[in-house]
């Protein structure tokens, strides 16, 4: 993901998940505040109580890739933050995939278009 698009500091992470909406799904949970940019930048957390850090890693990994490859779909002018739940770990990558659209959707961020976003 480029680097404009990404949601970077610990204070925006904070405005976000104290000020901004959140949709769940039992595999990530979504948080989003519009920001005045124009365009939309993604945060992810991966806790501690989802493993040791090679874990973490490749979960976050494989939410981000999720994110990214369906950015273009999405409506600017948001930050969102991914949460990743415990579930997660255990799941496909067609599994998250599918997380990240239902809860795009659930949000109304979602865009309709006429490729499949891969």
């Amino acid at each position: 993901m480029e680097r404009r698009y990404r949601l970077r500091g610990r204070k925006r992470f904070q405005e976000v998940r104290e000020h901004g909406r959140r949709w769940s799904h039992p595999l990530a949970v979504l948080g989003g505040l519009p920001n005045e940019l124009g365009l939309t930048r993604c945060g992810f957390v991966v806790s501690h109580r989802l493993g040791r850090a090679a874990v973490r890693n490749r979960i976050r990994r494989r939410l981000r890739e999720a994110v990214r490859l369906r950015h273009h779909r999405i409506r600017p002018g948001w930050d969102l933050v991914w949460v990743a739940r415990p579930l997660i770990g255990r799941a496909g990558f067609g599994e998250i995939a599918a997380a990240v659209e239902a809860l795009l959707q659930q949000a109304g961020l979602w865009e309709a278009g006429e490729d499949s976003g891969a």
